[in-house]
């Protein structure tokens, strides 16, 4: 129930005429208007809030959860590639540079109950194709975001991002507010704290030409992947990282030179002027807001976690993670997953009492309005009206 859609035309029925009989008979329309609007909004609100509930306690049974599905849509920036799984409300995870999709696996097939989980594959990045001249800048990512959700007629989402991709998020929620139902943001790029000290190497070592031959070497050897001086800080546990995910996260990358040069773009344009160009908005985002960092992470500290908190209006709850890196979403699925189903209900919960407060607030001004002392004597006039109209 669209109890907004209702208000307003409420409001359009107050005005819509002027003759005394009919402004008799539109008080009348408003005031059975509100009595069905505040009967339903109670109702809808004590379903969703079960539904929820039995969601989150629920013990996910493998058979009643859909299948991982991948496909692409045409938008301005490029065939955008992703993968979705589940029913529901839209949820959106957005990953960071050198991943794709993949990522976030643990969670489109955990939270299928709950969501319709859209796992894309950035710029440059995954099977998403591009241009050779687009644009690949964390910016222009947020706003392929954009084109992507309108290609795909979704109005709202629960975005969800971690890394590079949490910086693309927070620009995302600066610019289009209104599109974000919750934000959840995992250790990230953060204010002027990017690119972090820790990946300035390689970045130097894409600058400097060798991304190619790095991306070879990982992949003839996924312990060079795993390795301190590759990805193996990203992770607490990078041994345990399969073959299987190297291939697919790094794979894309040398299908053609051109796909080579489109993640050397990528990393060349890393600059935290993007982020800093949008703090005013971030700063007044009402969003309801879960921020989850790992205290172990080399490249953003947990202080940057707290600088979210203070500087975003809609946080809700900070989490720590202890021990965990920046990849967490893929090592520690199980107590994320867990944080992001809390932090949904909460933001439905609050949501239903929002809409029952409203329809409760639009029956008493109806109530009081003039020539409608009691919603029941408008709703008796409406009859008698009805009938004199029909003699």
């Amino acid at each position: 129930m669209n109890v907004n859609l209702l208000l307003t035309n409420v409001q359009r029925l107050r005005h819509r005429l002027a003759q005394p009989v009919a402004v008799q008979r539109t008080n009348a329309l408003i005031a059975g208007l509100c009595l069905s609007v505040a009967v339903l909004g109670h109702a809808y609100g004590k379903e969703n809030i079960m539904n929820s509930k039995q969601e989150l306690n629920a013990t996910a049974v493998p058979g009643n959860k859909s299948l991982p599905v991948r496909r692409s849509v045409q938008t301005a920036s490029g065939r955008i590639s992703y993968v979705e799984q589940g029913s529901g409300p839209v949820a959106l995870f957005v990953h960071g540079v050198l991943l794709n999709s993949h990522l976030w696996r643990h969670q489109l097939a955990d939270l299928s109950d709950i969501r319709r989980s859209i796992a894309v594959d950035l710029l440059a990045h995954g099977d998403t194709e591009i241009a050779p001249n687009q644009d690949v800048s964390v910016t222009a990512n947020a706003k392929m975001l954009k084109e992507f959700l309108d290609a795909l007629n979704i109005d709202h989402v629960d975005l969800v991002g971690n890394d590079s991709g949490g910086g693309i998020s927070q620009i995302f929620a600066a610019l289009y507010p209104d599109r974000v139902r919750s934000l959840t943001l995992t250790d990230c790029d953060t204010h002027d704290n990017w690119p972090p000290e820790a990946f300035k190497p390689f970045l130097a070592m894409a600058a400097g030409g060798g991304l190619r031959g790095t991306l070879d070497a990982m992949l003839a050897d996924k312990s060079v992947y795993r390795s301190p001086q590759a990805l193996g800080p990203a992770y607490e546990h990078p041994e345990q990282i399969s073959d299987d995910s190297i291939e697919t996260y790094l794979r894309p990358f040398v299908k053609s030179p051109q796909r080579t040069h489109d993640l050397e773009r990528f990393l060349a344009a890393f600059d935290n002027k993007h982020t800093l160009a949008i703090e005013p908005q971030l700063k007044t985002l009402k969003a309801p807001t879960l921020i989850v960092w790992g205290t172990d992470d080399v490249y953003f500290p947990v202080k940057w976690s707290h600088w979210l908190a203070e500087n975003i209006p809609g946080t809700r709850r900070r989490v720590e993670l202890k021990d965990a890196r920046i990849f967490f979403p893929e090592e520690r699925w199980e107590e994320f997953d867990k944080e992001l189903r809390a932090h949904w209900l909460l933001v439905e919960e609050q949501a239903s009492q929002r809409e029952l407060s409203a329809t409760h607030e639009c029956f008493r001004q109806f109530a009081a309005a003039r020539n409608s002392a009691r919603a029941a004597d408008v709703l008796r006039g409406l009859v008698i009206l009805d009938r004199r109209q029909n003699q």
